[in-house]
């Protein structure tokens, strides 16, 4: 199968339009470092790679020195036949500075290359226009004009791209040869000046937002109030959806019970099936709206900026405002958190922002959170008569996770510091245009997050819910806490007694070591068999009825805040750090740390 490559510089588009070509729901972000990872998809009969954004082939971060590799590699190919190169219409002398430098590489592999003017309904709006056959003549190769965003252009490519005997293609023996950067920078600035819109027409409308956003007092306070919303929206949007999921589990696990009868069967149902995954399902809109959210401050370009107001606060903590991007992609998942890492210059910075990403509450955190936190605080209670604190305790969570990684990057920032290191590049990063999202790829995503989260997380929660209902239902006629299961918790129950928690919160615990979610539906099958002839009601109702002291539940909620339960984590930190025993000293260290604050906080509050 023939292969056509996608290169380009960030922000230029590209993955929008990968997924545009190939009808992949990739993700796609208006933020520099999110694909830094090497994607493929089949265009009708074309294998189509969408490369990491780079902006020149001197690479500066590992993300542009996983994409210059691979690069250099698939040009050695013998079934690459073309190389994409993708310019922003809005920014074509900087586009231009790596286009011409990948023009130079194709041409010293005998490979051709065609270019893909994207954003031309932006230039539309400015009332800006150029000539792409004069300026494909300048450049010695094909270009085309589209608008990922509008498909305006995408059906031409697309013929031009499955129809065109690529061989034939001007030759580029004609260009004059790109030997440094300094000479990619020299002839983009020719050719900018030829065909490029004014800068300052675009920059227009975007400095007076920046003069706002980037205001050290008042885009400090937006920043502050823009992620508190955040945080906000977790729980006030998503609570109608989750009453909803909530009912209808109710309503079905009725239906199915009302067929099956008493028994065995009818009570694995209720408590392993509804009682363990079905508590768990019931969270699943809040992480819909996480992605949601985020989806909006990628897509809108908000994000870059936040990284620069960021850069001075995160510098006295050893970090990079370029660290902010993946915290922040964090609180959705912290294994596409660890690879965009990749997109900070500094190796030092670089690893200390990998190693306190799981500090950052990721949605498989919500759950647990979601469930301790209607537990232990009424929905009717308001901050200031406006803010539901619900969701002010969920923000002070996620706050609290955050500012013990700064912490923790600190004390790491503290050690040995080499001569190099002392001498780093400054901080760098571009501001991309503001633009409106991209509905139905942000659609995708969100739906998308569901059901990989779903995916992930409902296997081994059946699993563990299985295996704690196969253990607490047996002997057959004995209470729980007689069965094999209550025996393996009182085993265990001195060692969470500290915590204020009995013996069911510690094989709830010991099993979402695995992963954090599991804690949930572990907890919701060991309520479900103890409840298993009353009504199906809601897990944190249940729990609410019982009673749990807020002191321990403050302590179980930063548990779950520090602790390191993840193995997939563990495994994409030892990939990214390439060190076995540190991943796991990390997982250990996290551990114990959250033990600790659990018992301080029940033994203090």
């Amino acid at each position: 199968m023939k292969k056509i490559l996608m290169v380009g510089k960030p922000n230029c588009g590209k993955s929008l339009l990968f997924n545009q070509l190939t009808g992949l729901r990739q993700k796609v972000a208006n933020y520099p470092g999110v694909t830094v990872e090497i994607k493929s998809g089949v265009m009708d009969n074309v294998e189509l790679i969408d490369f990491p954004g780079t902006y020149s082939l001197n690479s500066l971060s590992k993300d542009e020195e996983v994409a210059i590799n691979q690069l250099n590699a698939k040009l050695a190919d013998d079934d690459t036949s073309l190389v994409l190169c993708v310019l922003d219409a809005t920014r074509l002398e900087r586009s231009l500075v790596f286009a011409l430098q990948a023009q130079q590489l194709a041409t010293q592999a005998s490979k051709p290359i065609a270019f893909v003017v994207n954003f031309i309904d932006e230039l539309k709006r400015f009332g800006h226009s150029f000539d792409i056959d004069a300026l494909s003549h300048d450049l010695g190769a094909p270009v085309y004009a589209v608008s990922a965003r509008d498909l305006d252009g995408i059906t031409e490519l697309k013929q031009a791209l499955l129809a065109k005997d690529y061989q034939t293609y001007p030759s580029l023996s004609r260009q004059t040869p790109i030997s440094s950067v300094s000479d990619a920078v020299k002839r983009s600035r020719e050719l900018a000046s030829k065909y490029a819109i004014n800068r300052d027409v675009i920059l227009k409308n975007q400095n007076v937002l920046d003069a706002f956003l980037l205001n050290s007092l008042f885009g400090s306070i937006a920043f502050f109030a823009i992620m508190f919303l955040l945080f906000q929206s977790i729980f006030t949007w998503a609570t109608p959806l989750m009453d909803a999921v909530e009912v209808s589990l109710g309503a079905i696990a009725q239906f199915i019970t009302g067929f099956v009868g008493n028994g065995v069967v009818s009570d694995f149902i209720n408590d392993a099936i509804f009682g363990g995954v079905g508590s768990f399902l019931v969270f699943v809109p809040q992480i819909m709206v996480l992605t949601f959210v985020i989806g909006l401050l990628e897509d809108s370009g908000y994000l870059s900026r936040a990284a620069l107001i960021c850069h001075k606060p995160l510098s006295f903590f050893g970090l990079s405002g370029r660290s902010f991007i993946p915290y922040l992609s964090g609180h959705a998942c912290a294994i596409p958190a660890i690879m965009a890492a990749r997109t900070i210059e500094s190796p030092r910075k670089r690893l200390i922002t990998m190693m306190t990403i799981p500090l950052m509450s990721c949605s498989a955190r919500l759950p647990v959170y979601a469930l301790l936190i209607a537990v232990l605080i009424p929905t009717d209670v308001y901050w200031l008569g406006l803010f539901n604190m619900q969701g002010v305790a969920f923000f002070g969570l996620y706050f609290f996770g955050i500012v013990t990684a700064l912490a923790i990057s600190a004390l790491l920032s503290r050690s040995t510091i080499t001569e190099q290191e002392k001498t780093e590049m400054p901080f760098i990063i571009e501001m991309p245009s503001y633009r409106l999202p991209h509905w139905k790829p942000l659609g995708h995503r969100v739906v998308n997050s569901a059901v990989q989260f779903i995916k992930r997380a409902a296997p081994v929660i059946f699993v563990v819910s299985l295996v704690i209902w196969v253990l607490g239902y047996f002997p057959l006629n004995a209470s729980l806490e007689d069965s094999f299961l209550g025996t393996i918790g009182h085993f265990i129950e001195p060692i969470f007694e500290p915590l204020g928690l009995d013996w069911r919160y510690g094989v709830a615990i010991l099993m979402s070591f695995l992963a954090r979610e599991v804690f949930v539906g572990a907890l919701g099958t060991l309520y479900g068999m103890e409840g298993a002839d009353e009504n199906i009601s809601g897990l944190a109702a249940q729990i609410l009825n019982e009673g749990l002291p807020l002191n321990t539940g403050i302590g179980l909620l930063l548990f779950y805040v520090v602790a390191l339960q993840c193995v997939a984590t563990v495994a994409t930190l030892k990939g990214e750090i390439g060190n076995n025993k540190l991943s796991w000293g990390l997982y250990g260290f996290y551990g114990l740390l959250a033990y600790a604050l659990a018992f301080v906080a029940n033994v203090v509050i």
